[in-house]
């Protein structure tokens, strides 16, 4: 008797959690919807900015608000007002619930509005005054319109980790358990879509509170940008033994090093040295006077830093050596290669501006097809040149030249169409510039591949991440590893030659995966079927031997859609 009580109460206690977590996201729904989206319509009907930027930025907020509010959540205040006659939450959320398949549309469009309100703030005064404006009300809890706009894309998870709790507790021949699983079904696969969502966006999010901790200077939302440690440090002054306080941030392929703001408003710093982490050491060191010092060298400075403890200092020379390290593993693999750079063939020069280019479409690269540089959706948006079809990122595409398709009107090109257009070619610069290892273009290596195409891929214990794969013919003992299969640069290379291949997947992996394993180094990947997984390994086995695996039969070169060309729904 005592038990059922207690399961009572513990069923009880989680049906409430539902329900005031509902009542705090309300909350945040309407300050979205009727205050932030309401008010830039207000003045973008005032032809301040356009309409249809509000409406982009905000998507189906409105209708994601009007289903909390006036239906879930009274349903809820309903139910558990009547508890002790009804306890059940089950029946409210089966009926309810395949009404969260709108959040779909929010999920998809999320990149797209982080990237709108990045341009929209730079561009318009107005616009950012009035977002400027809002956050500083004290229902916004000095957080940003992006963080708010998070809110969404973590709630339907929180579902689901509400409802799989509910049901550990709900007897089998509960009156409600049938309903709560039908509820759970529905709600996982909704939160598919926000869970991969919400692993991109953990990242962005981090690297948003830095980024505005720095004041909006530093261009650090990126991507490939990933924090890997930050807090206080002391600096020993070079001319006496005087120390400083200071800040220092850790990514995977820097350091920043920052001085403390007085703020009355949460951390605030300015970053006085960038550190790259290429051609960094670090070392521990002694001084009599002050203990747990140790010494970070790079190339554009030098620092003696003193730790709060000996085992703050061992924390920190532990993860600047095992950043350098695997920067160096990513980055050291090849030599630079010695094939001239092409960057327009003949054929393309003759009819560059003559005729409408195939448009690169946007979700077949990851970095900008100029300078190389990964997008993001906030400071590296993607731009197309209206000559060459290429995505590039804003700085690649700030020029105009005419075009003969286009009636010879002016427009958005990127910098080498403009020199070939213009005339303004920078033969110098042309001359001798020679491409990376990395920097071959993942659609030249398709096309003349032994395998290639889509893998889910693994490191250590990162997230999975879909990547395009390819193993040249020209470069049989190496597996290329590109973010899309028209990125100019690739992710990482892996020289098979020496791994070792384990076909068993552990507990914890995917179906049809498989690893590669050389000393410290671990890869882990895994196939859309069983069939796949056993092509990539004929491949493989043959390479990590020292042999050149031979061309599969026609119709087996891509290892995942079948053919050479990835298809338009391929990525």
């Amino acid at each position: 008797m005592n038990y059922s009580e207690t399961n009572e109460q513990k069923l009880y206690k989680i049906a409430n959690e539902l329900l005031q977590t509902e009542k705090a996201y309300v909350a945040r729904l309407n300050l979205l919807d009727k205050v932030f989206c309401a008010k830039l319509m207000e003045e973008a009907r005032k032809d301040m900015f356009p309409v249809d930027v509000v409406k982009n930025i905000f998507s189906n907020i409105s209708s994601i608000n009007a289903f909390h509010s006036q239906f879930l959540l009274p349903d809820l205040e309903k139910r558990m007002g009547e508890w002790t006659s009804t306890p059940r939450i089950g029946d409210i959320l089966q009926k309810l619930t395949p009404f969260l398949k709108m959040y779909a549309e929010y999920v998809r469009n999320f990149d797209h509005a982080m990237e709108l309100l990045k341009q929209w703030t730079d561009r318009s005064p107005q616009f950012k005054a009035i977002i400027l404006e809002i956050q500083s009300q004290e229902q916004c809890g000095s957080l940003t319109l992006q963080h708010h706009m998070l809110e969404p894309v973590q709630r339907v998870p929180r579902y689901e980790m509400l409802l799989k709790d509910y049901l550990k507790k709900l007897p089998q021949n509960h009156i409600d358990r049938r309903d709560a699983e039908k509820s759970l079904e529905i709600i996982a696969m909704a939160a598919t879509h926000s869970n991969t969502a919400i692993r991109k966006t953990e990242n962005l999010k981090k690297l948003l509170e830095i980024y505005e901790m720095l004041g909006e200077e530093e261009d650090i939302v990126n991507a490939s940008n990933e924090l890997i440690k930050e807090g206080h440090i002391l600096k020993l002054a070079a001319r006496n033994t005087s120390s400083m306080d200071r800040y220092l941030f850790l990514f995977n392929n820097m350091l920043l090093y920052c001085v403390p703001k007085f703020s009355l408003v949460g951390q605030k710093f300015t970053v006085r040295t960038r550190i790259g982490i290429d051609g960094m050491k670090v070392t521990g060191t002694f001084n009599e006077d002050y203990p747990h010092t140790f010494q970070v060298s790079g190339k554009e400075r030098t620092l003696e830093l003193q730790a709060s403890s000996e085992q703050d200092k061992e924390g920190w020379i532990k993860a600047l050596q095992e950043t350098i390290h695997i920067f160096h593993q990513k980055n050291e693999t090849f030599k630079s290669a010695s094939k001239e750079v092409e960057e327009v063939s003949d054929l393309q020069i003759s009819e560059l501006g003559k005729r409408a280019p195939r448009w690169i479409r946007d979700n077949e690269v990851t970095m900008c097809m100029k300078c190389r540089e990964p997008f993001n959706a906030i400071t590296r948006r993607r731009h197309h040149c209206r000559a060459c079809g290429y995505v590039v990122c804003w700085k690649c595409s700030d020029y105009k030249a005419s075009l003969e398709y286009e009636g010879n009107k002016m427009n958005k090109v990127c910098k080498d169409c403009y020199s070939i257009l213009t005339g303004h070619i920078d033969c110098e610069e042309k001359e001798g510039k020679k491409k990376g290892i990395l920097e071959i273009e993942a659609a030249q290596f398709s096309g003349s591949s032994i395998m290639c195409g889509f893998l889910q891929y693994c490191e250590k214990n990162k997230p999975w991440q879909k990547v395009w794969c390819v193993i040249p013919q020209k470069e049989a003992l190496v597996l290329y590893l590109y973010g899309a299969p028209q990125d100019v640069k690739a992710q990482s290379t892996i020289p098979l030659l020496g791994y070792q291949v384990e076909d068993t997947p552990r507990p914890t992996d995917p179906l049809s995966s498989f690893r590669l394993s050389q000393s410290k180094s671990f890869h882990s990947f895994a196939a859309e079927s069983e069939e796949l997984k056993q092509r990539w390994l004929r491949v493989i086995r043959l390479a990590v031997m020292g042999e050149v695996p031979e061309s599969p039969p026609p119709g087996e070169g891509t290892a995942t859609e079948g053919s050479q060309e990835p298809s338009s729904n391929s990525v």
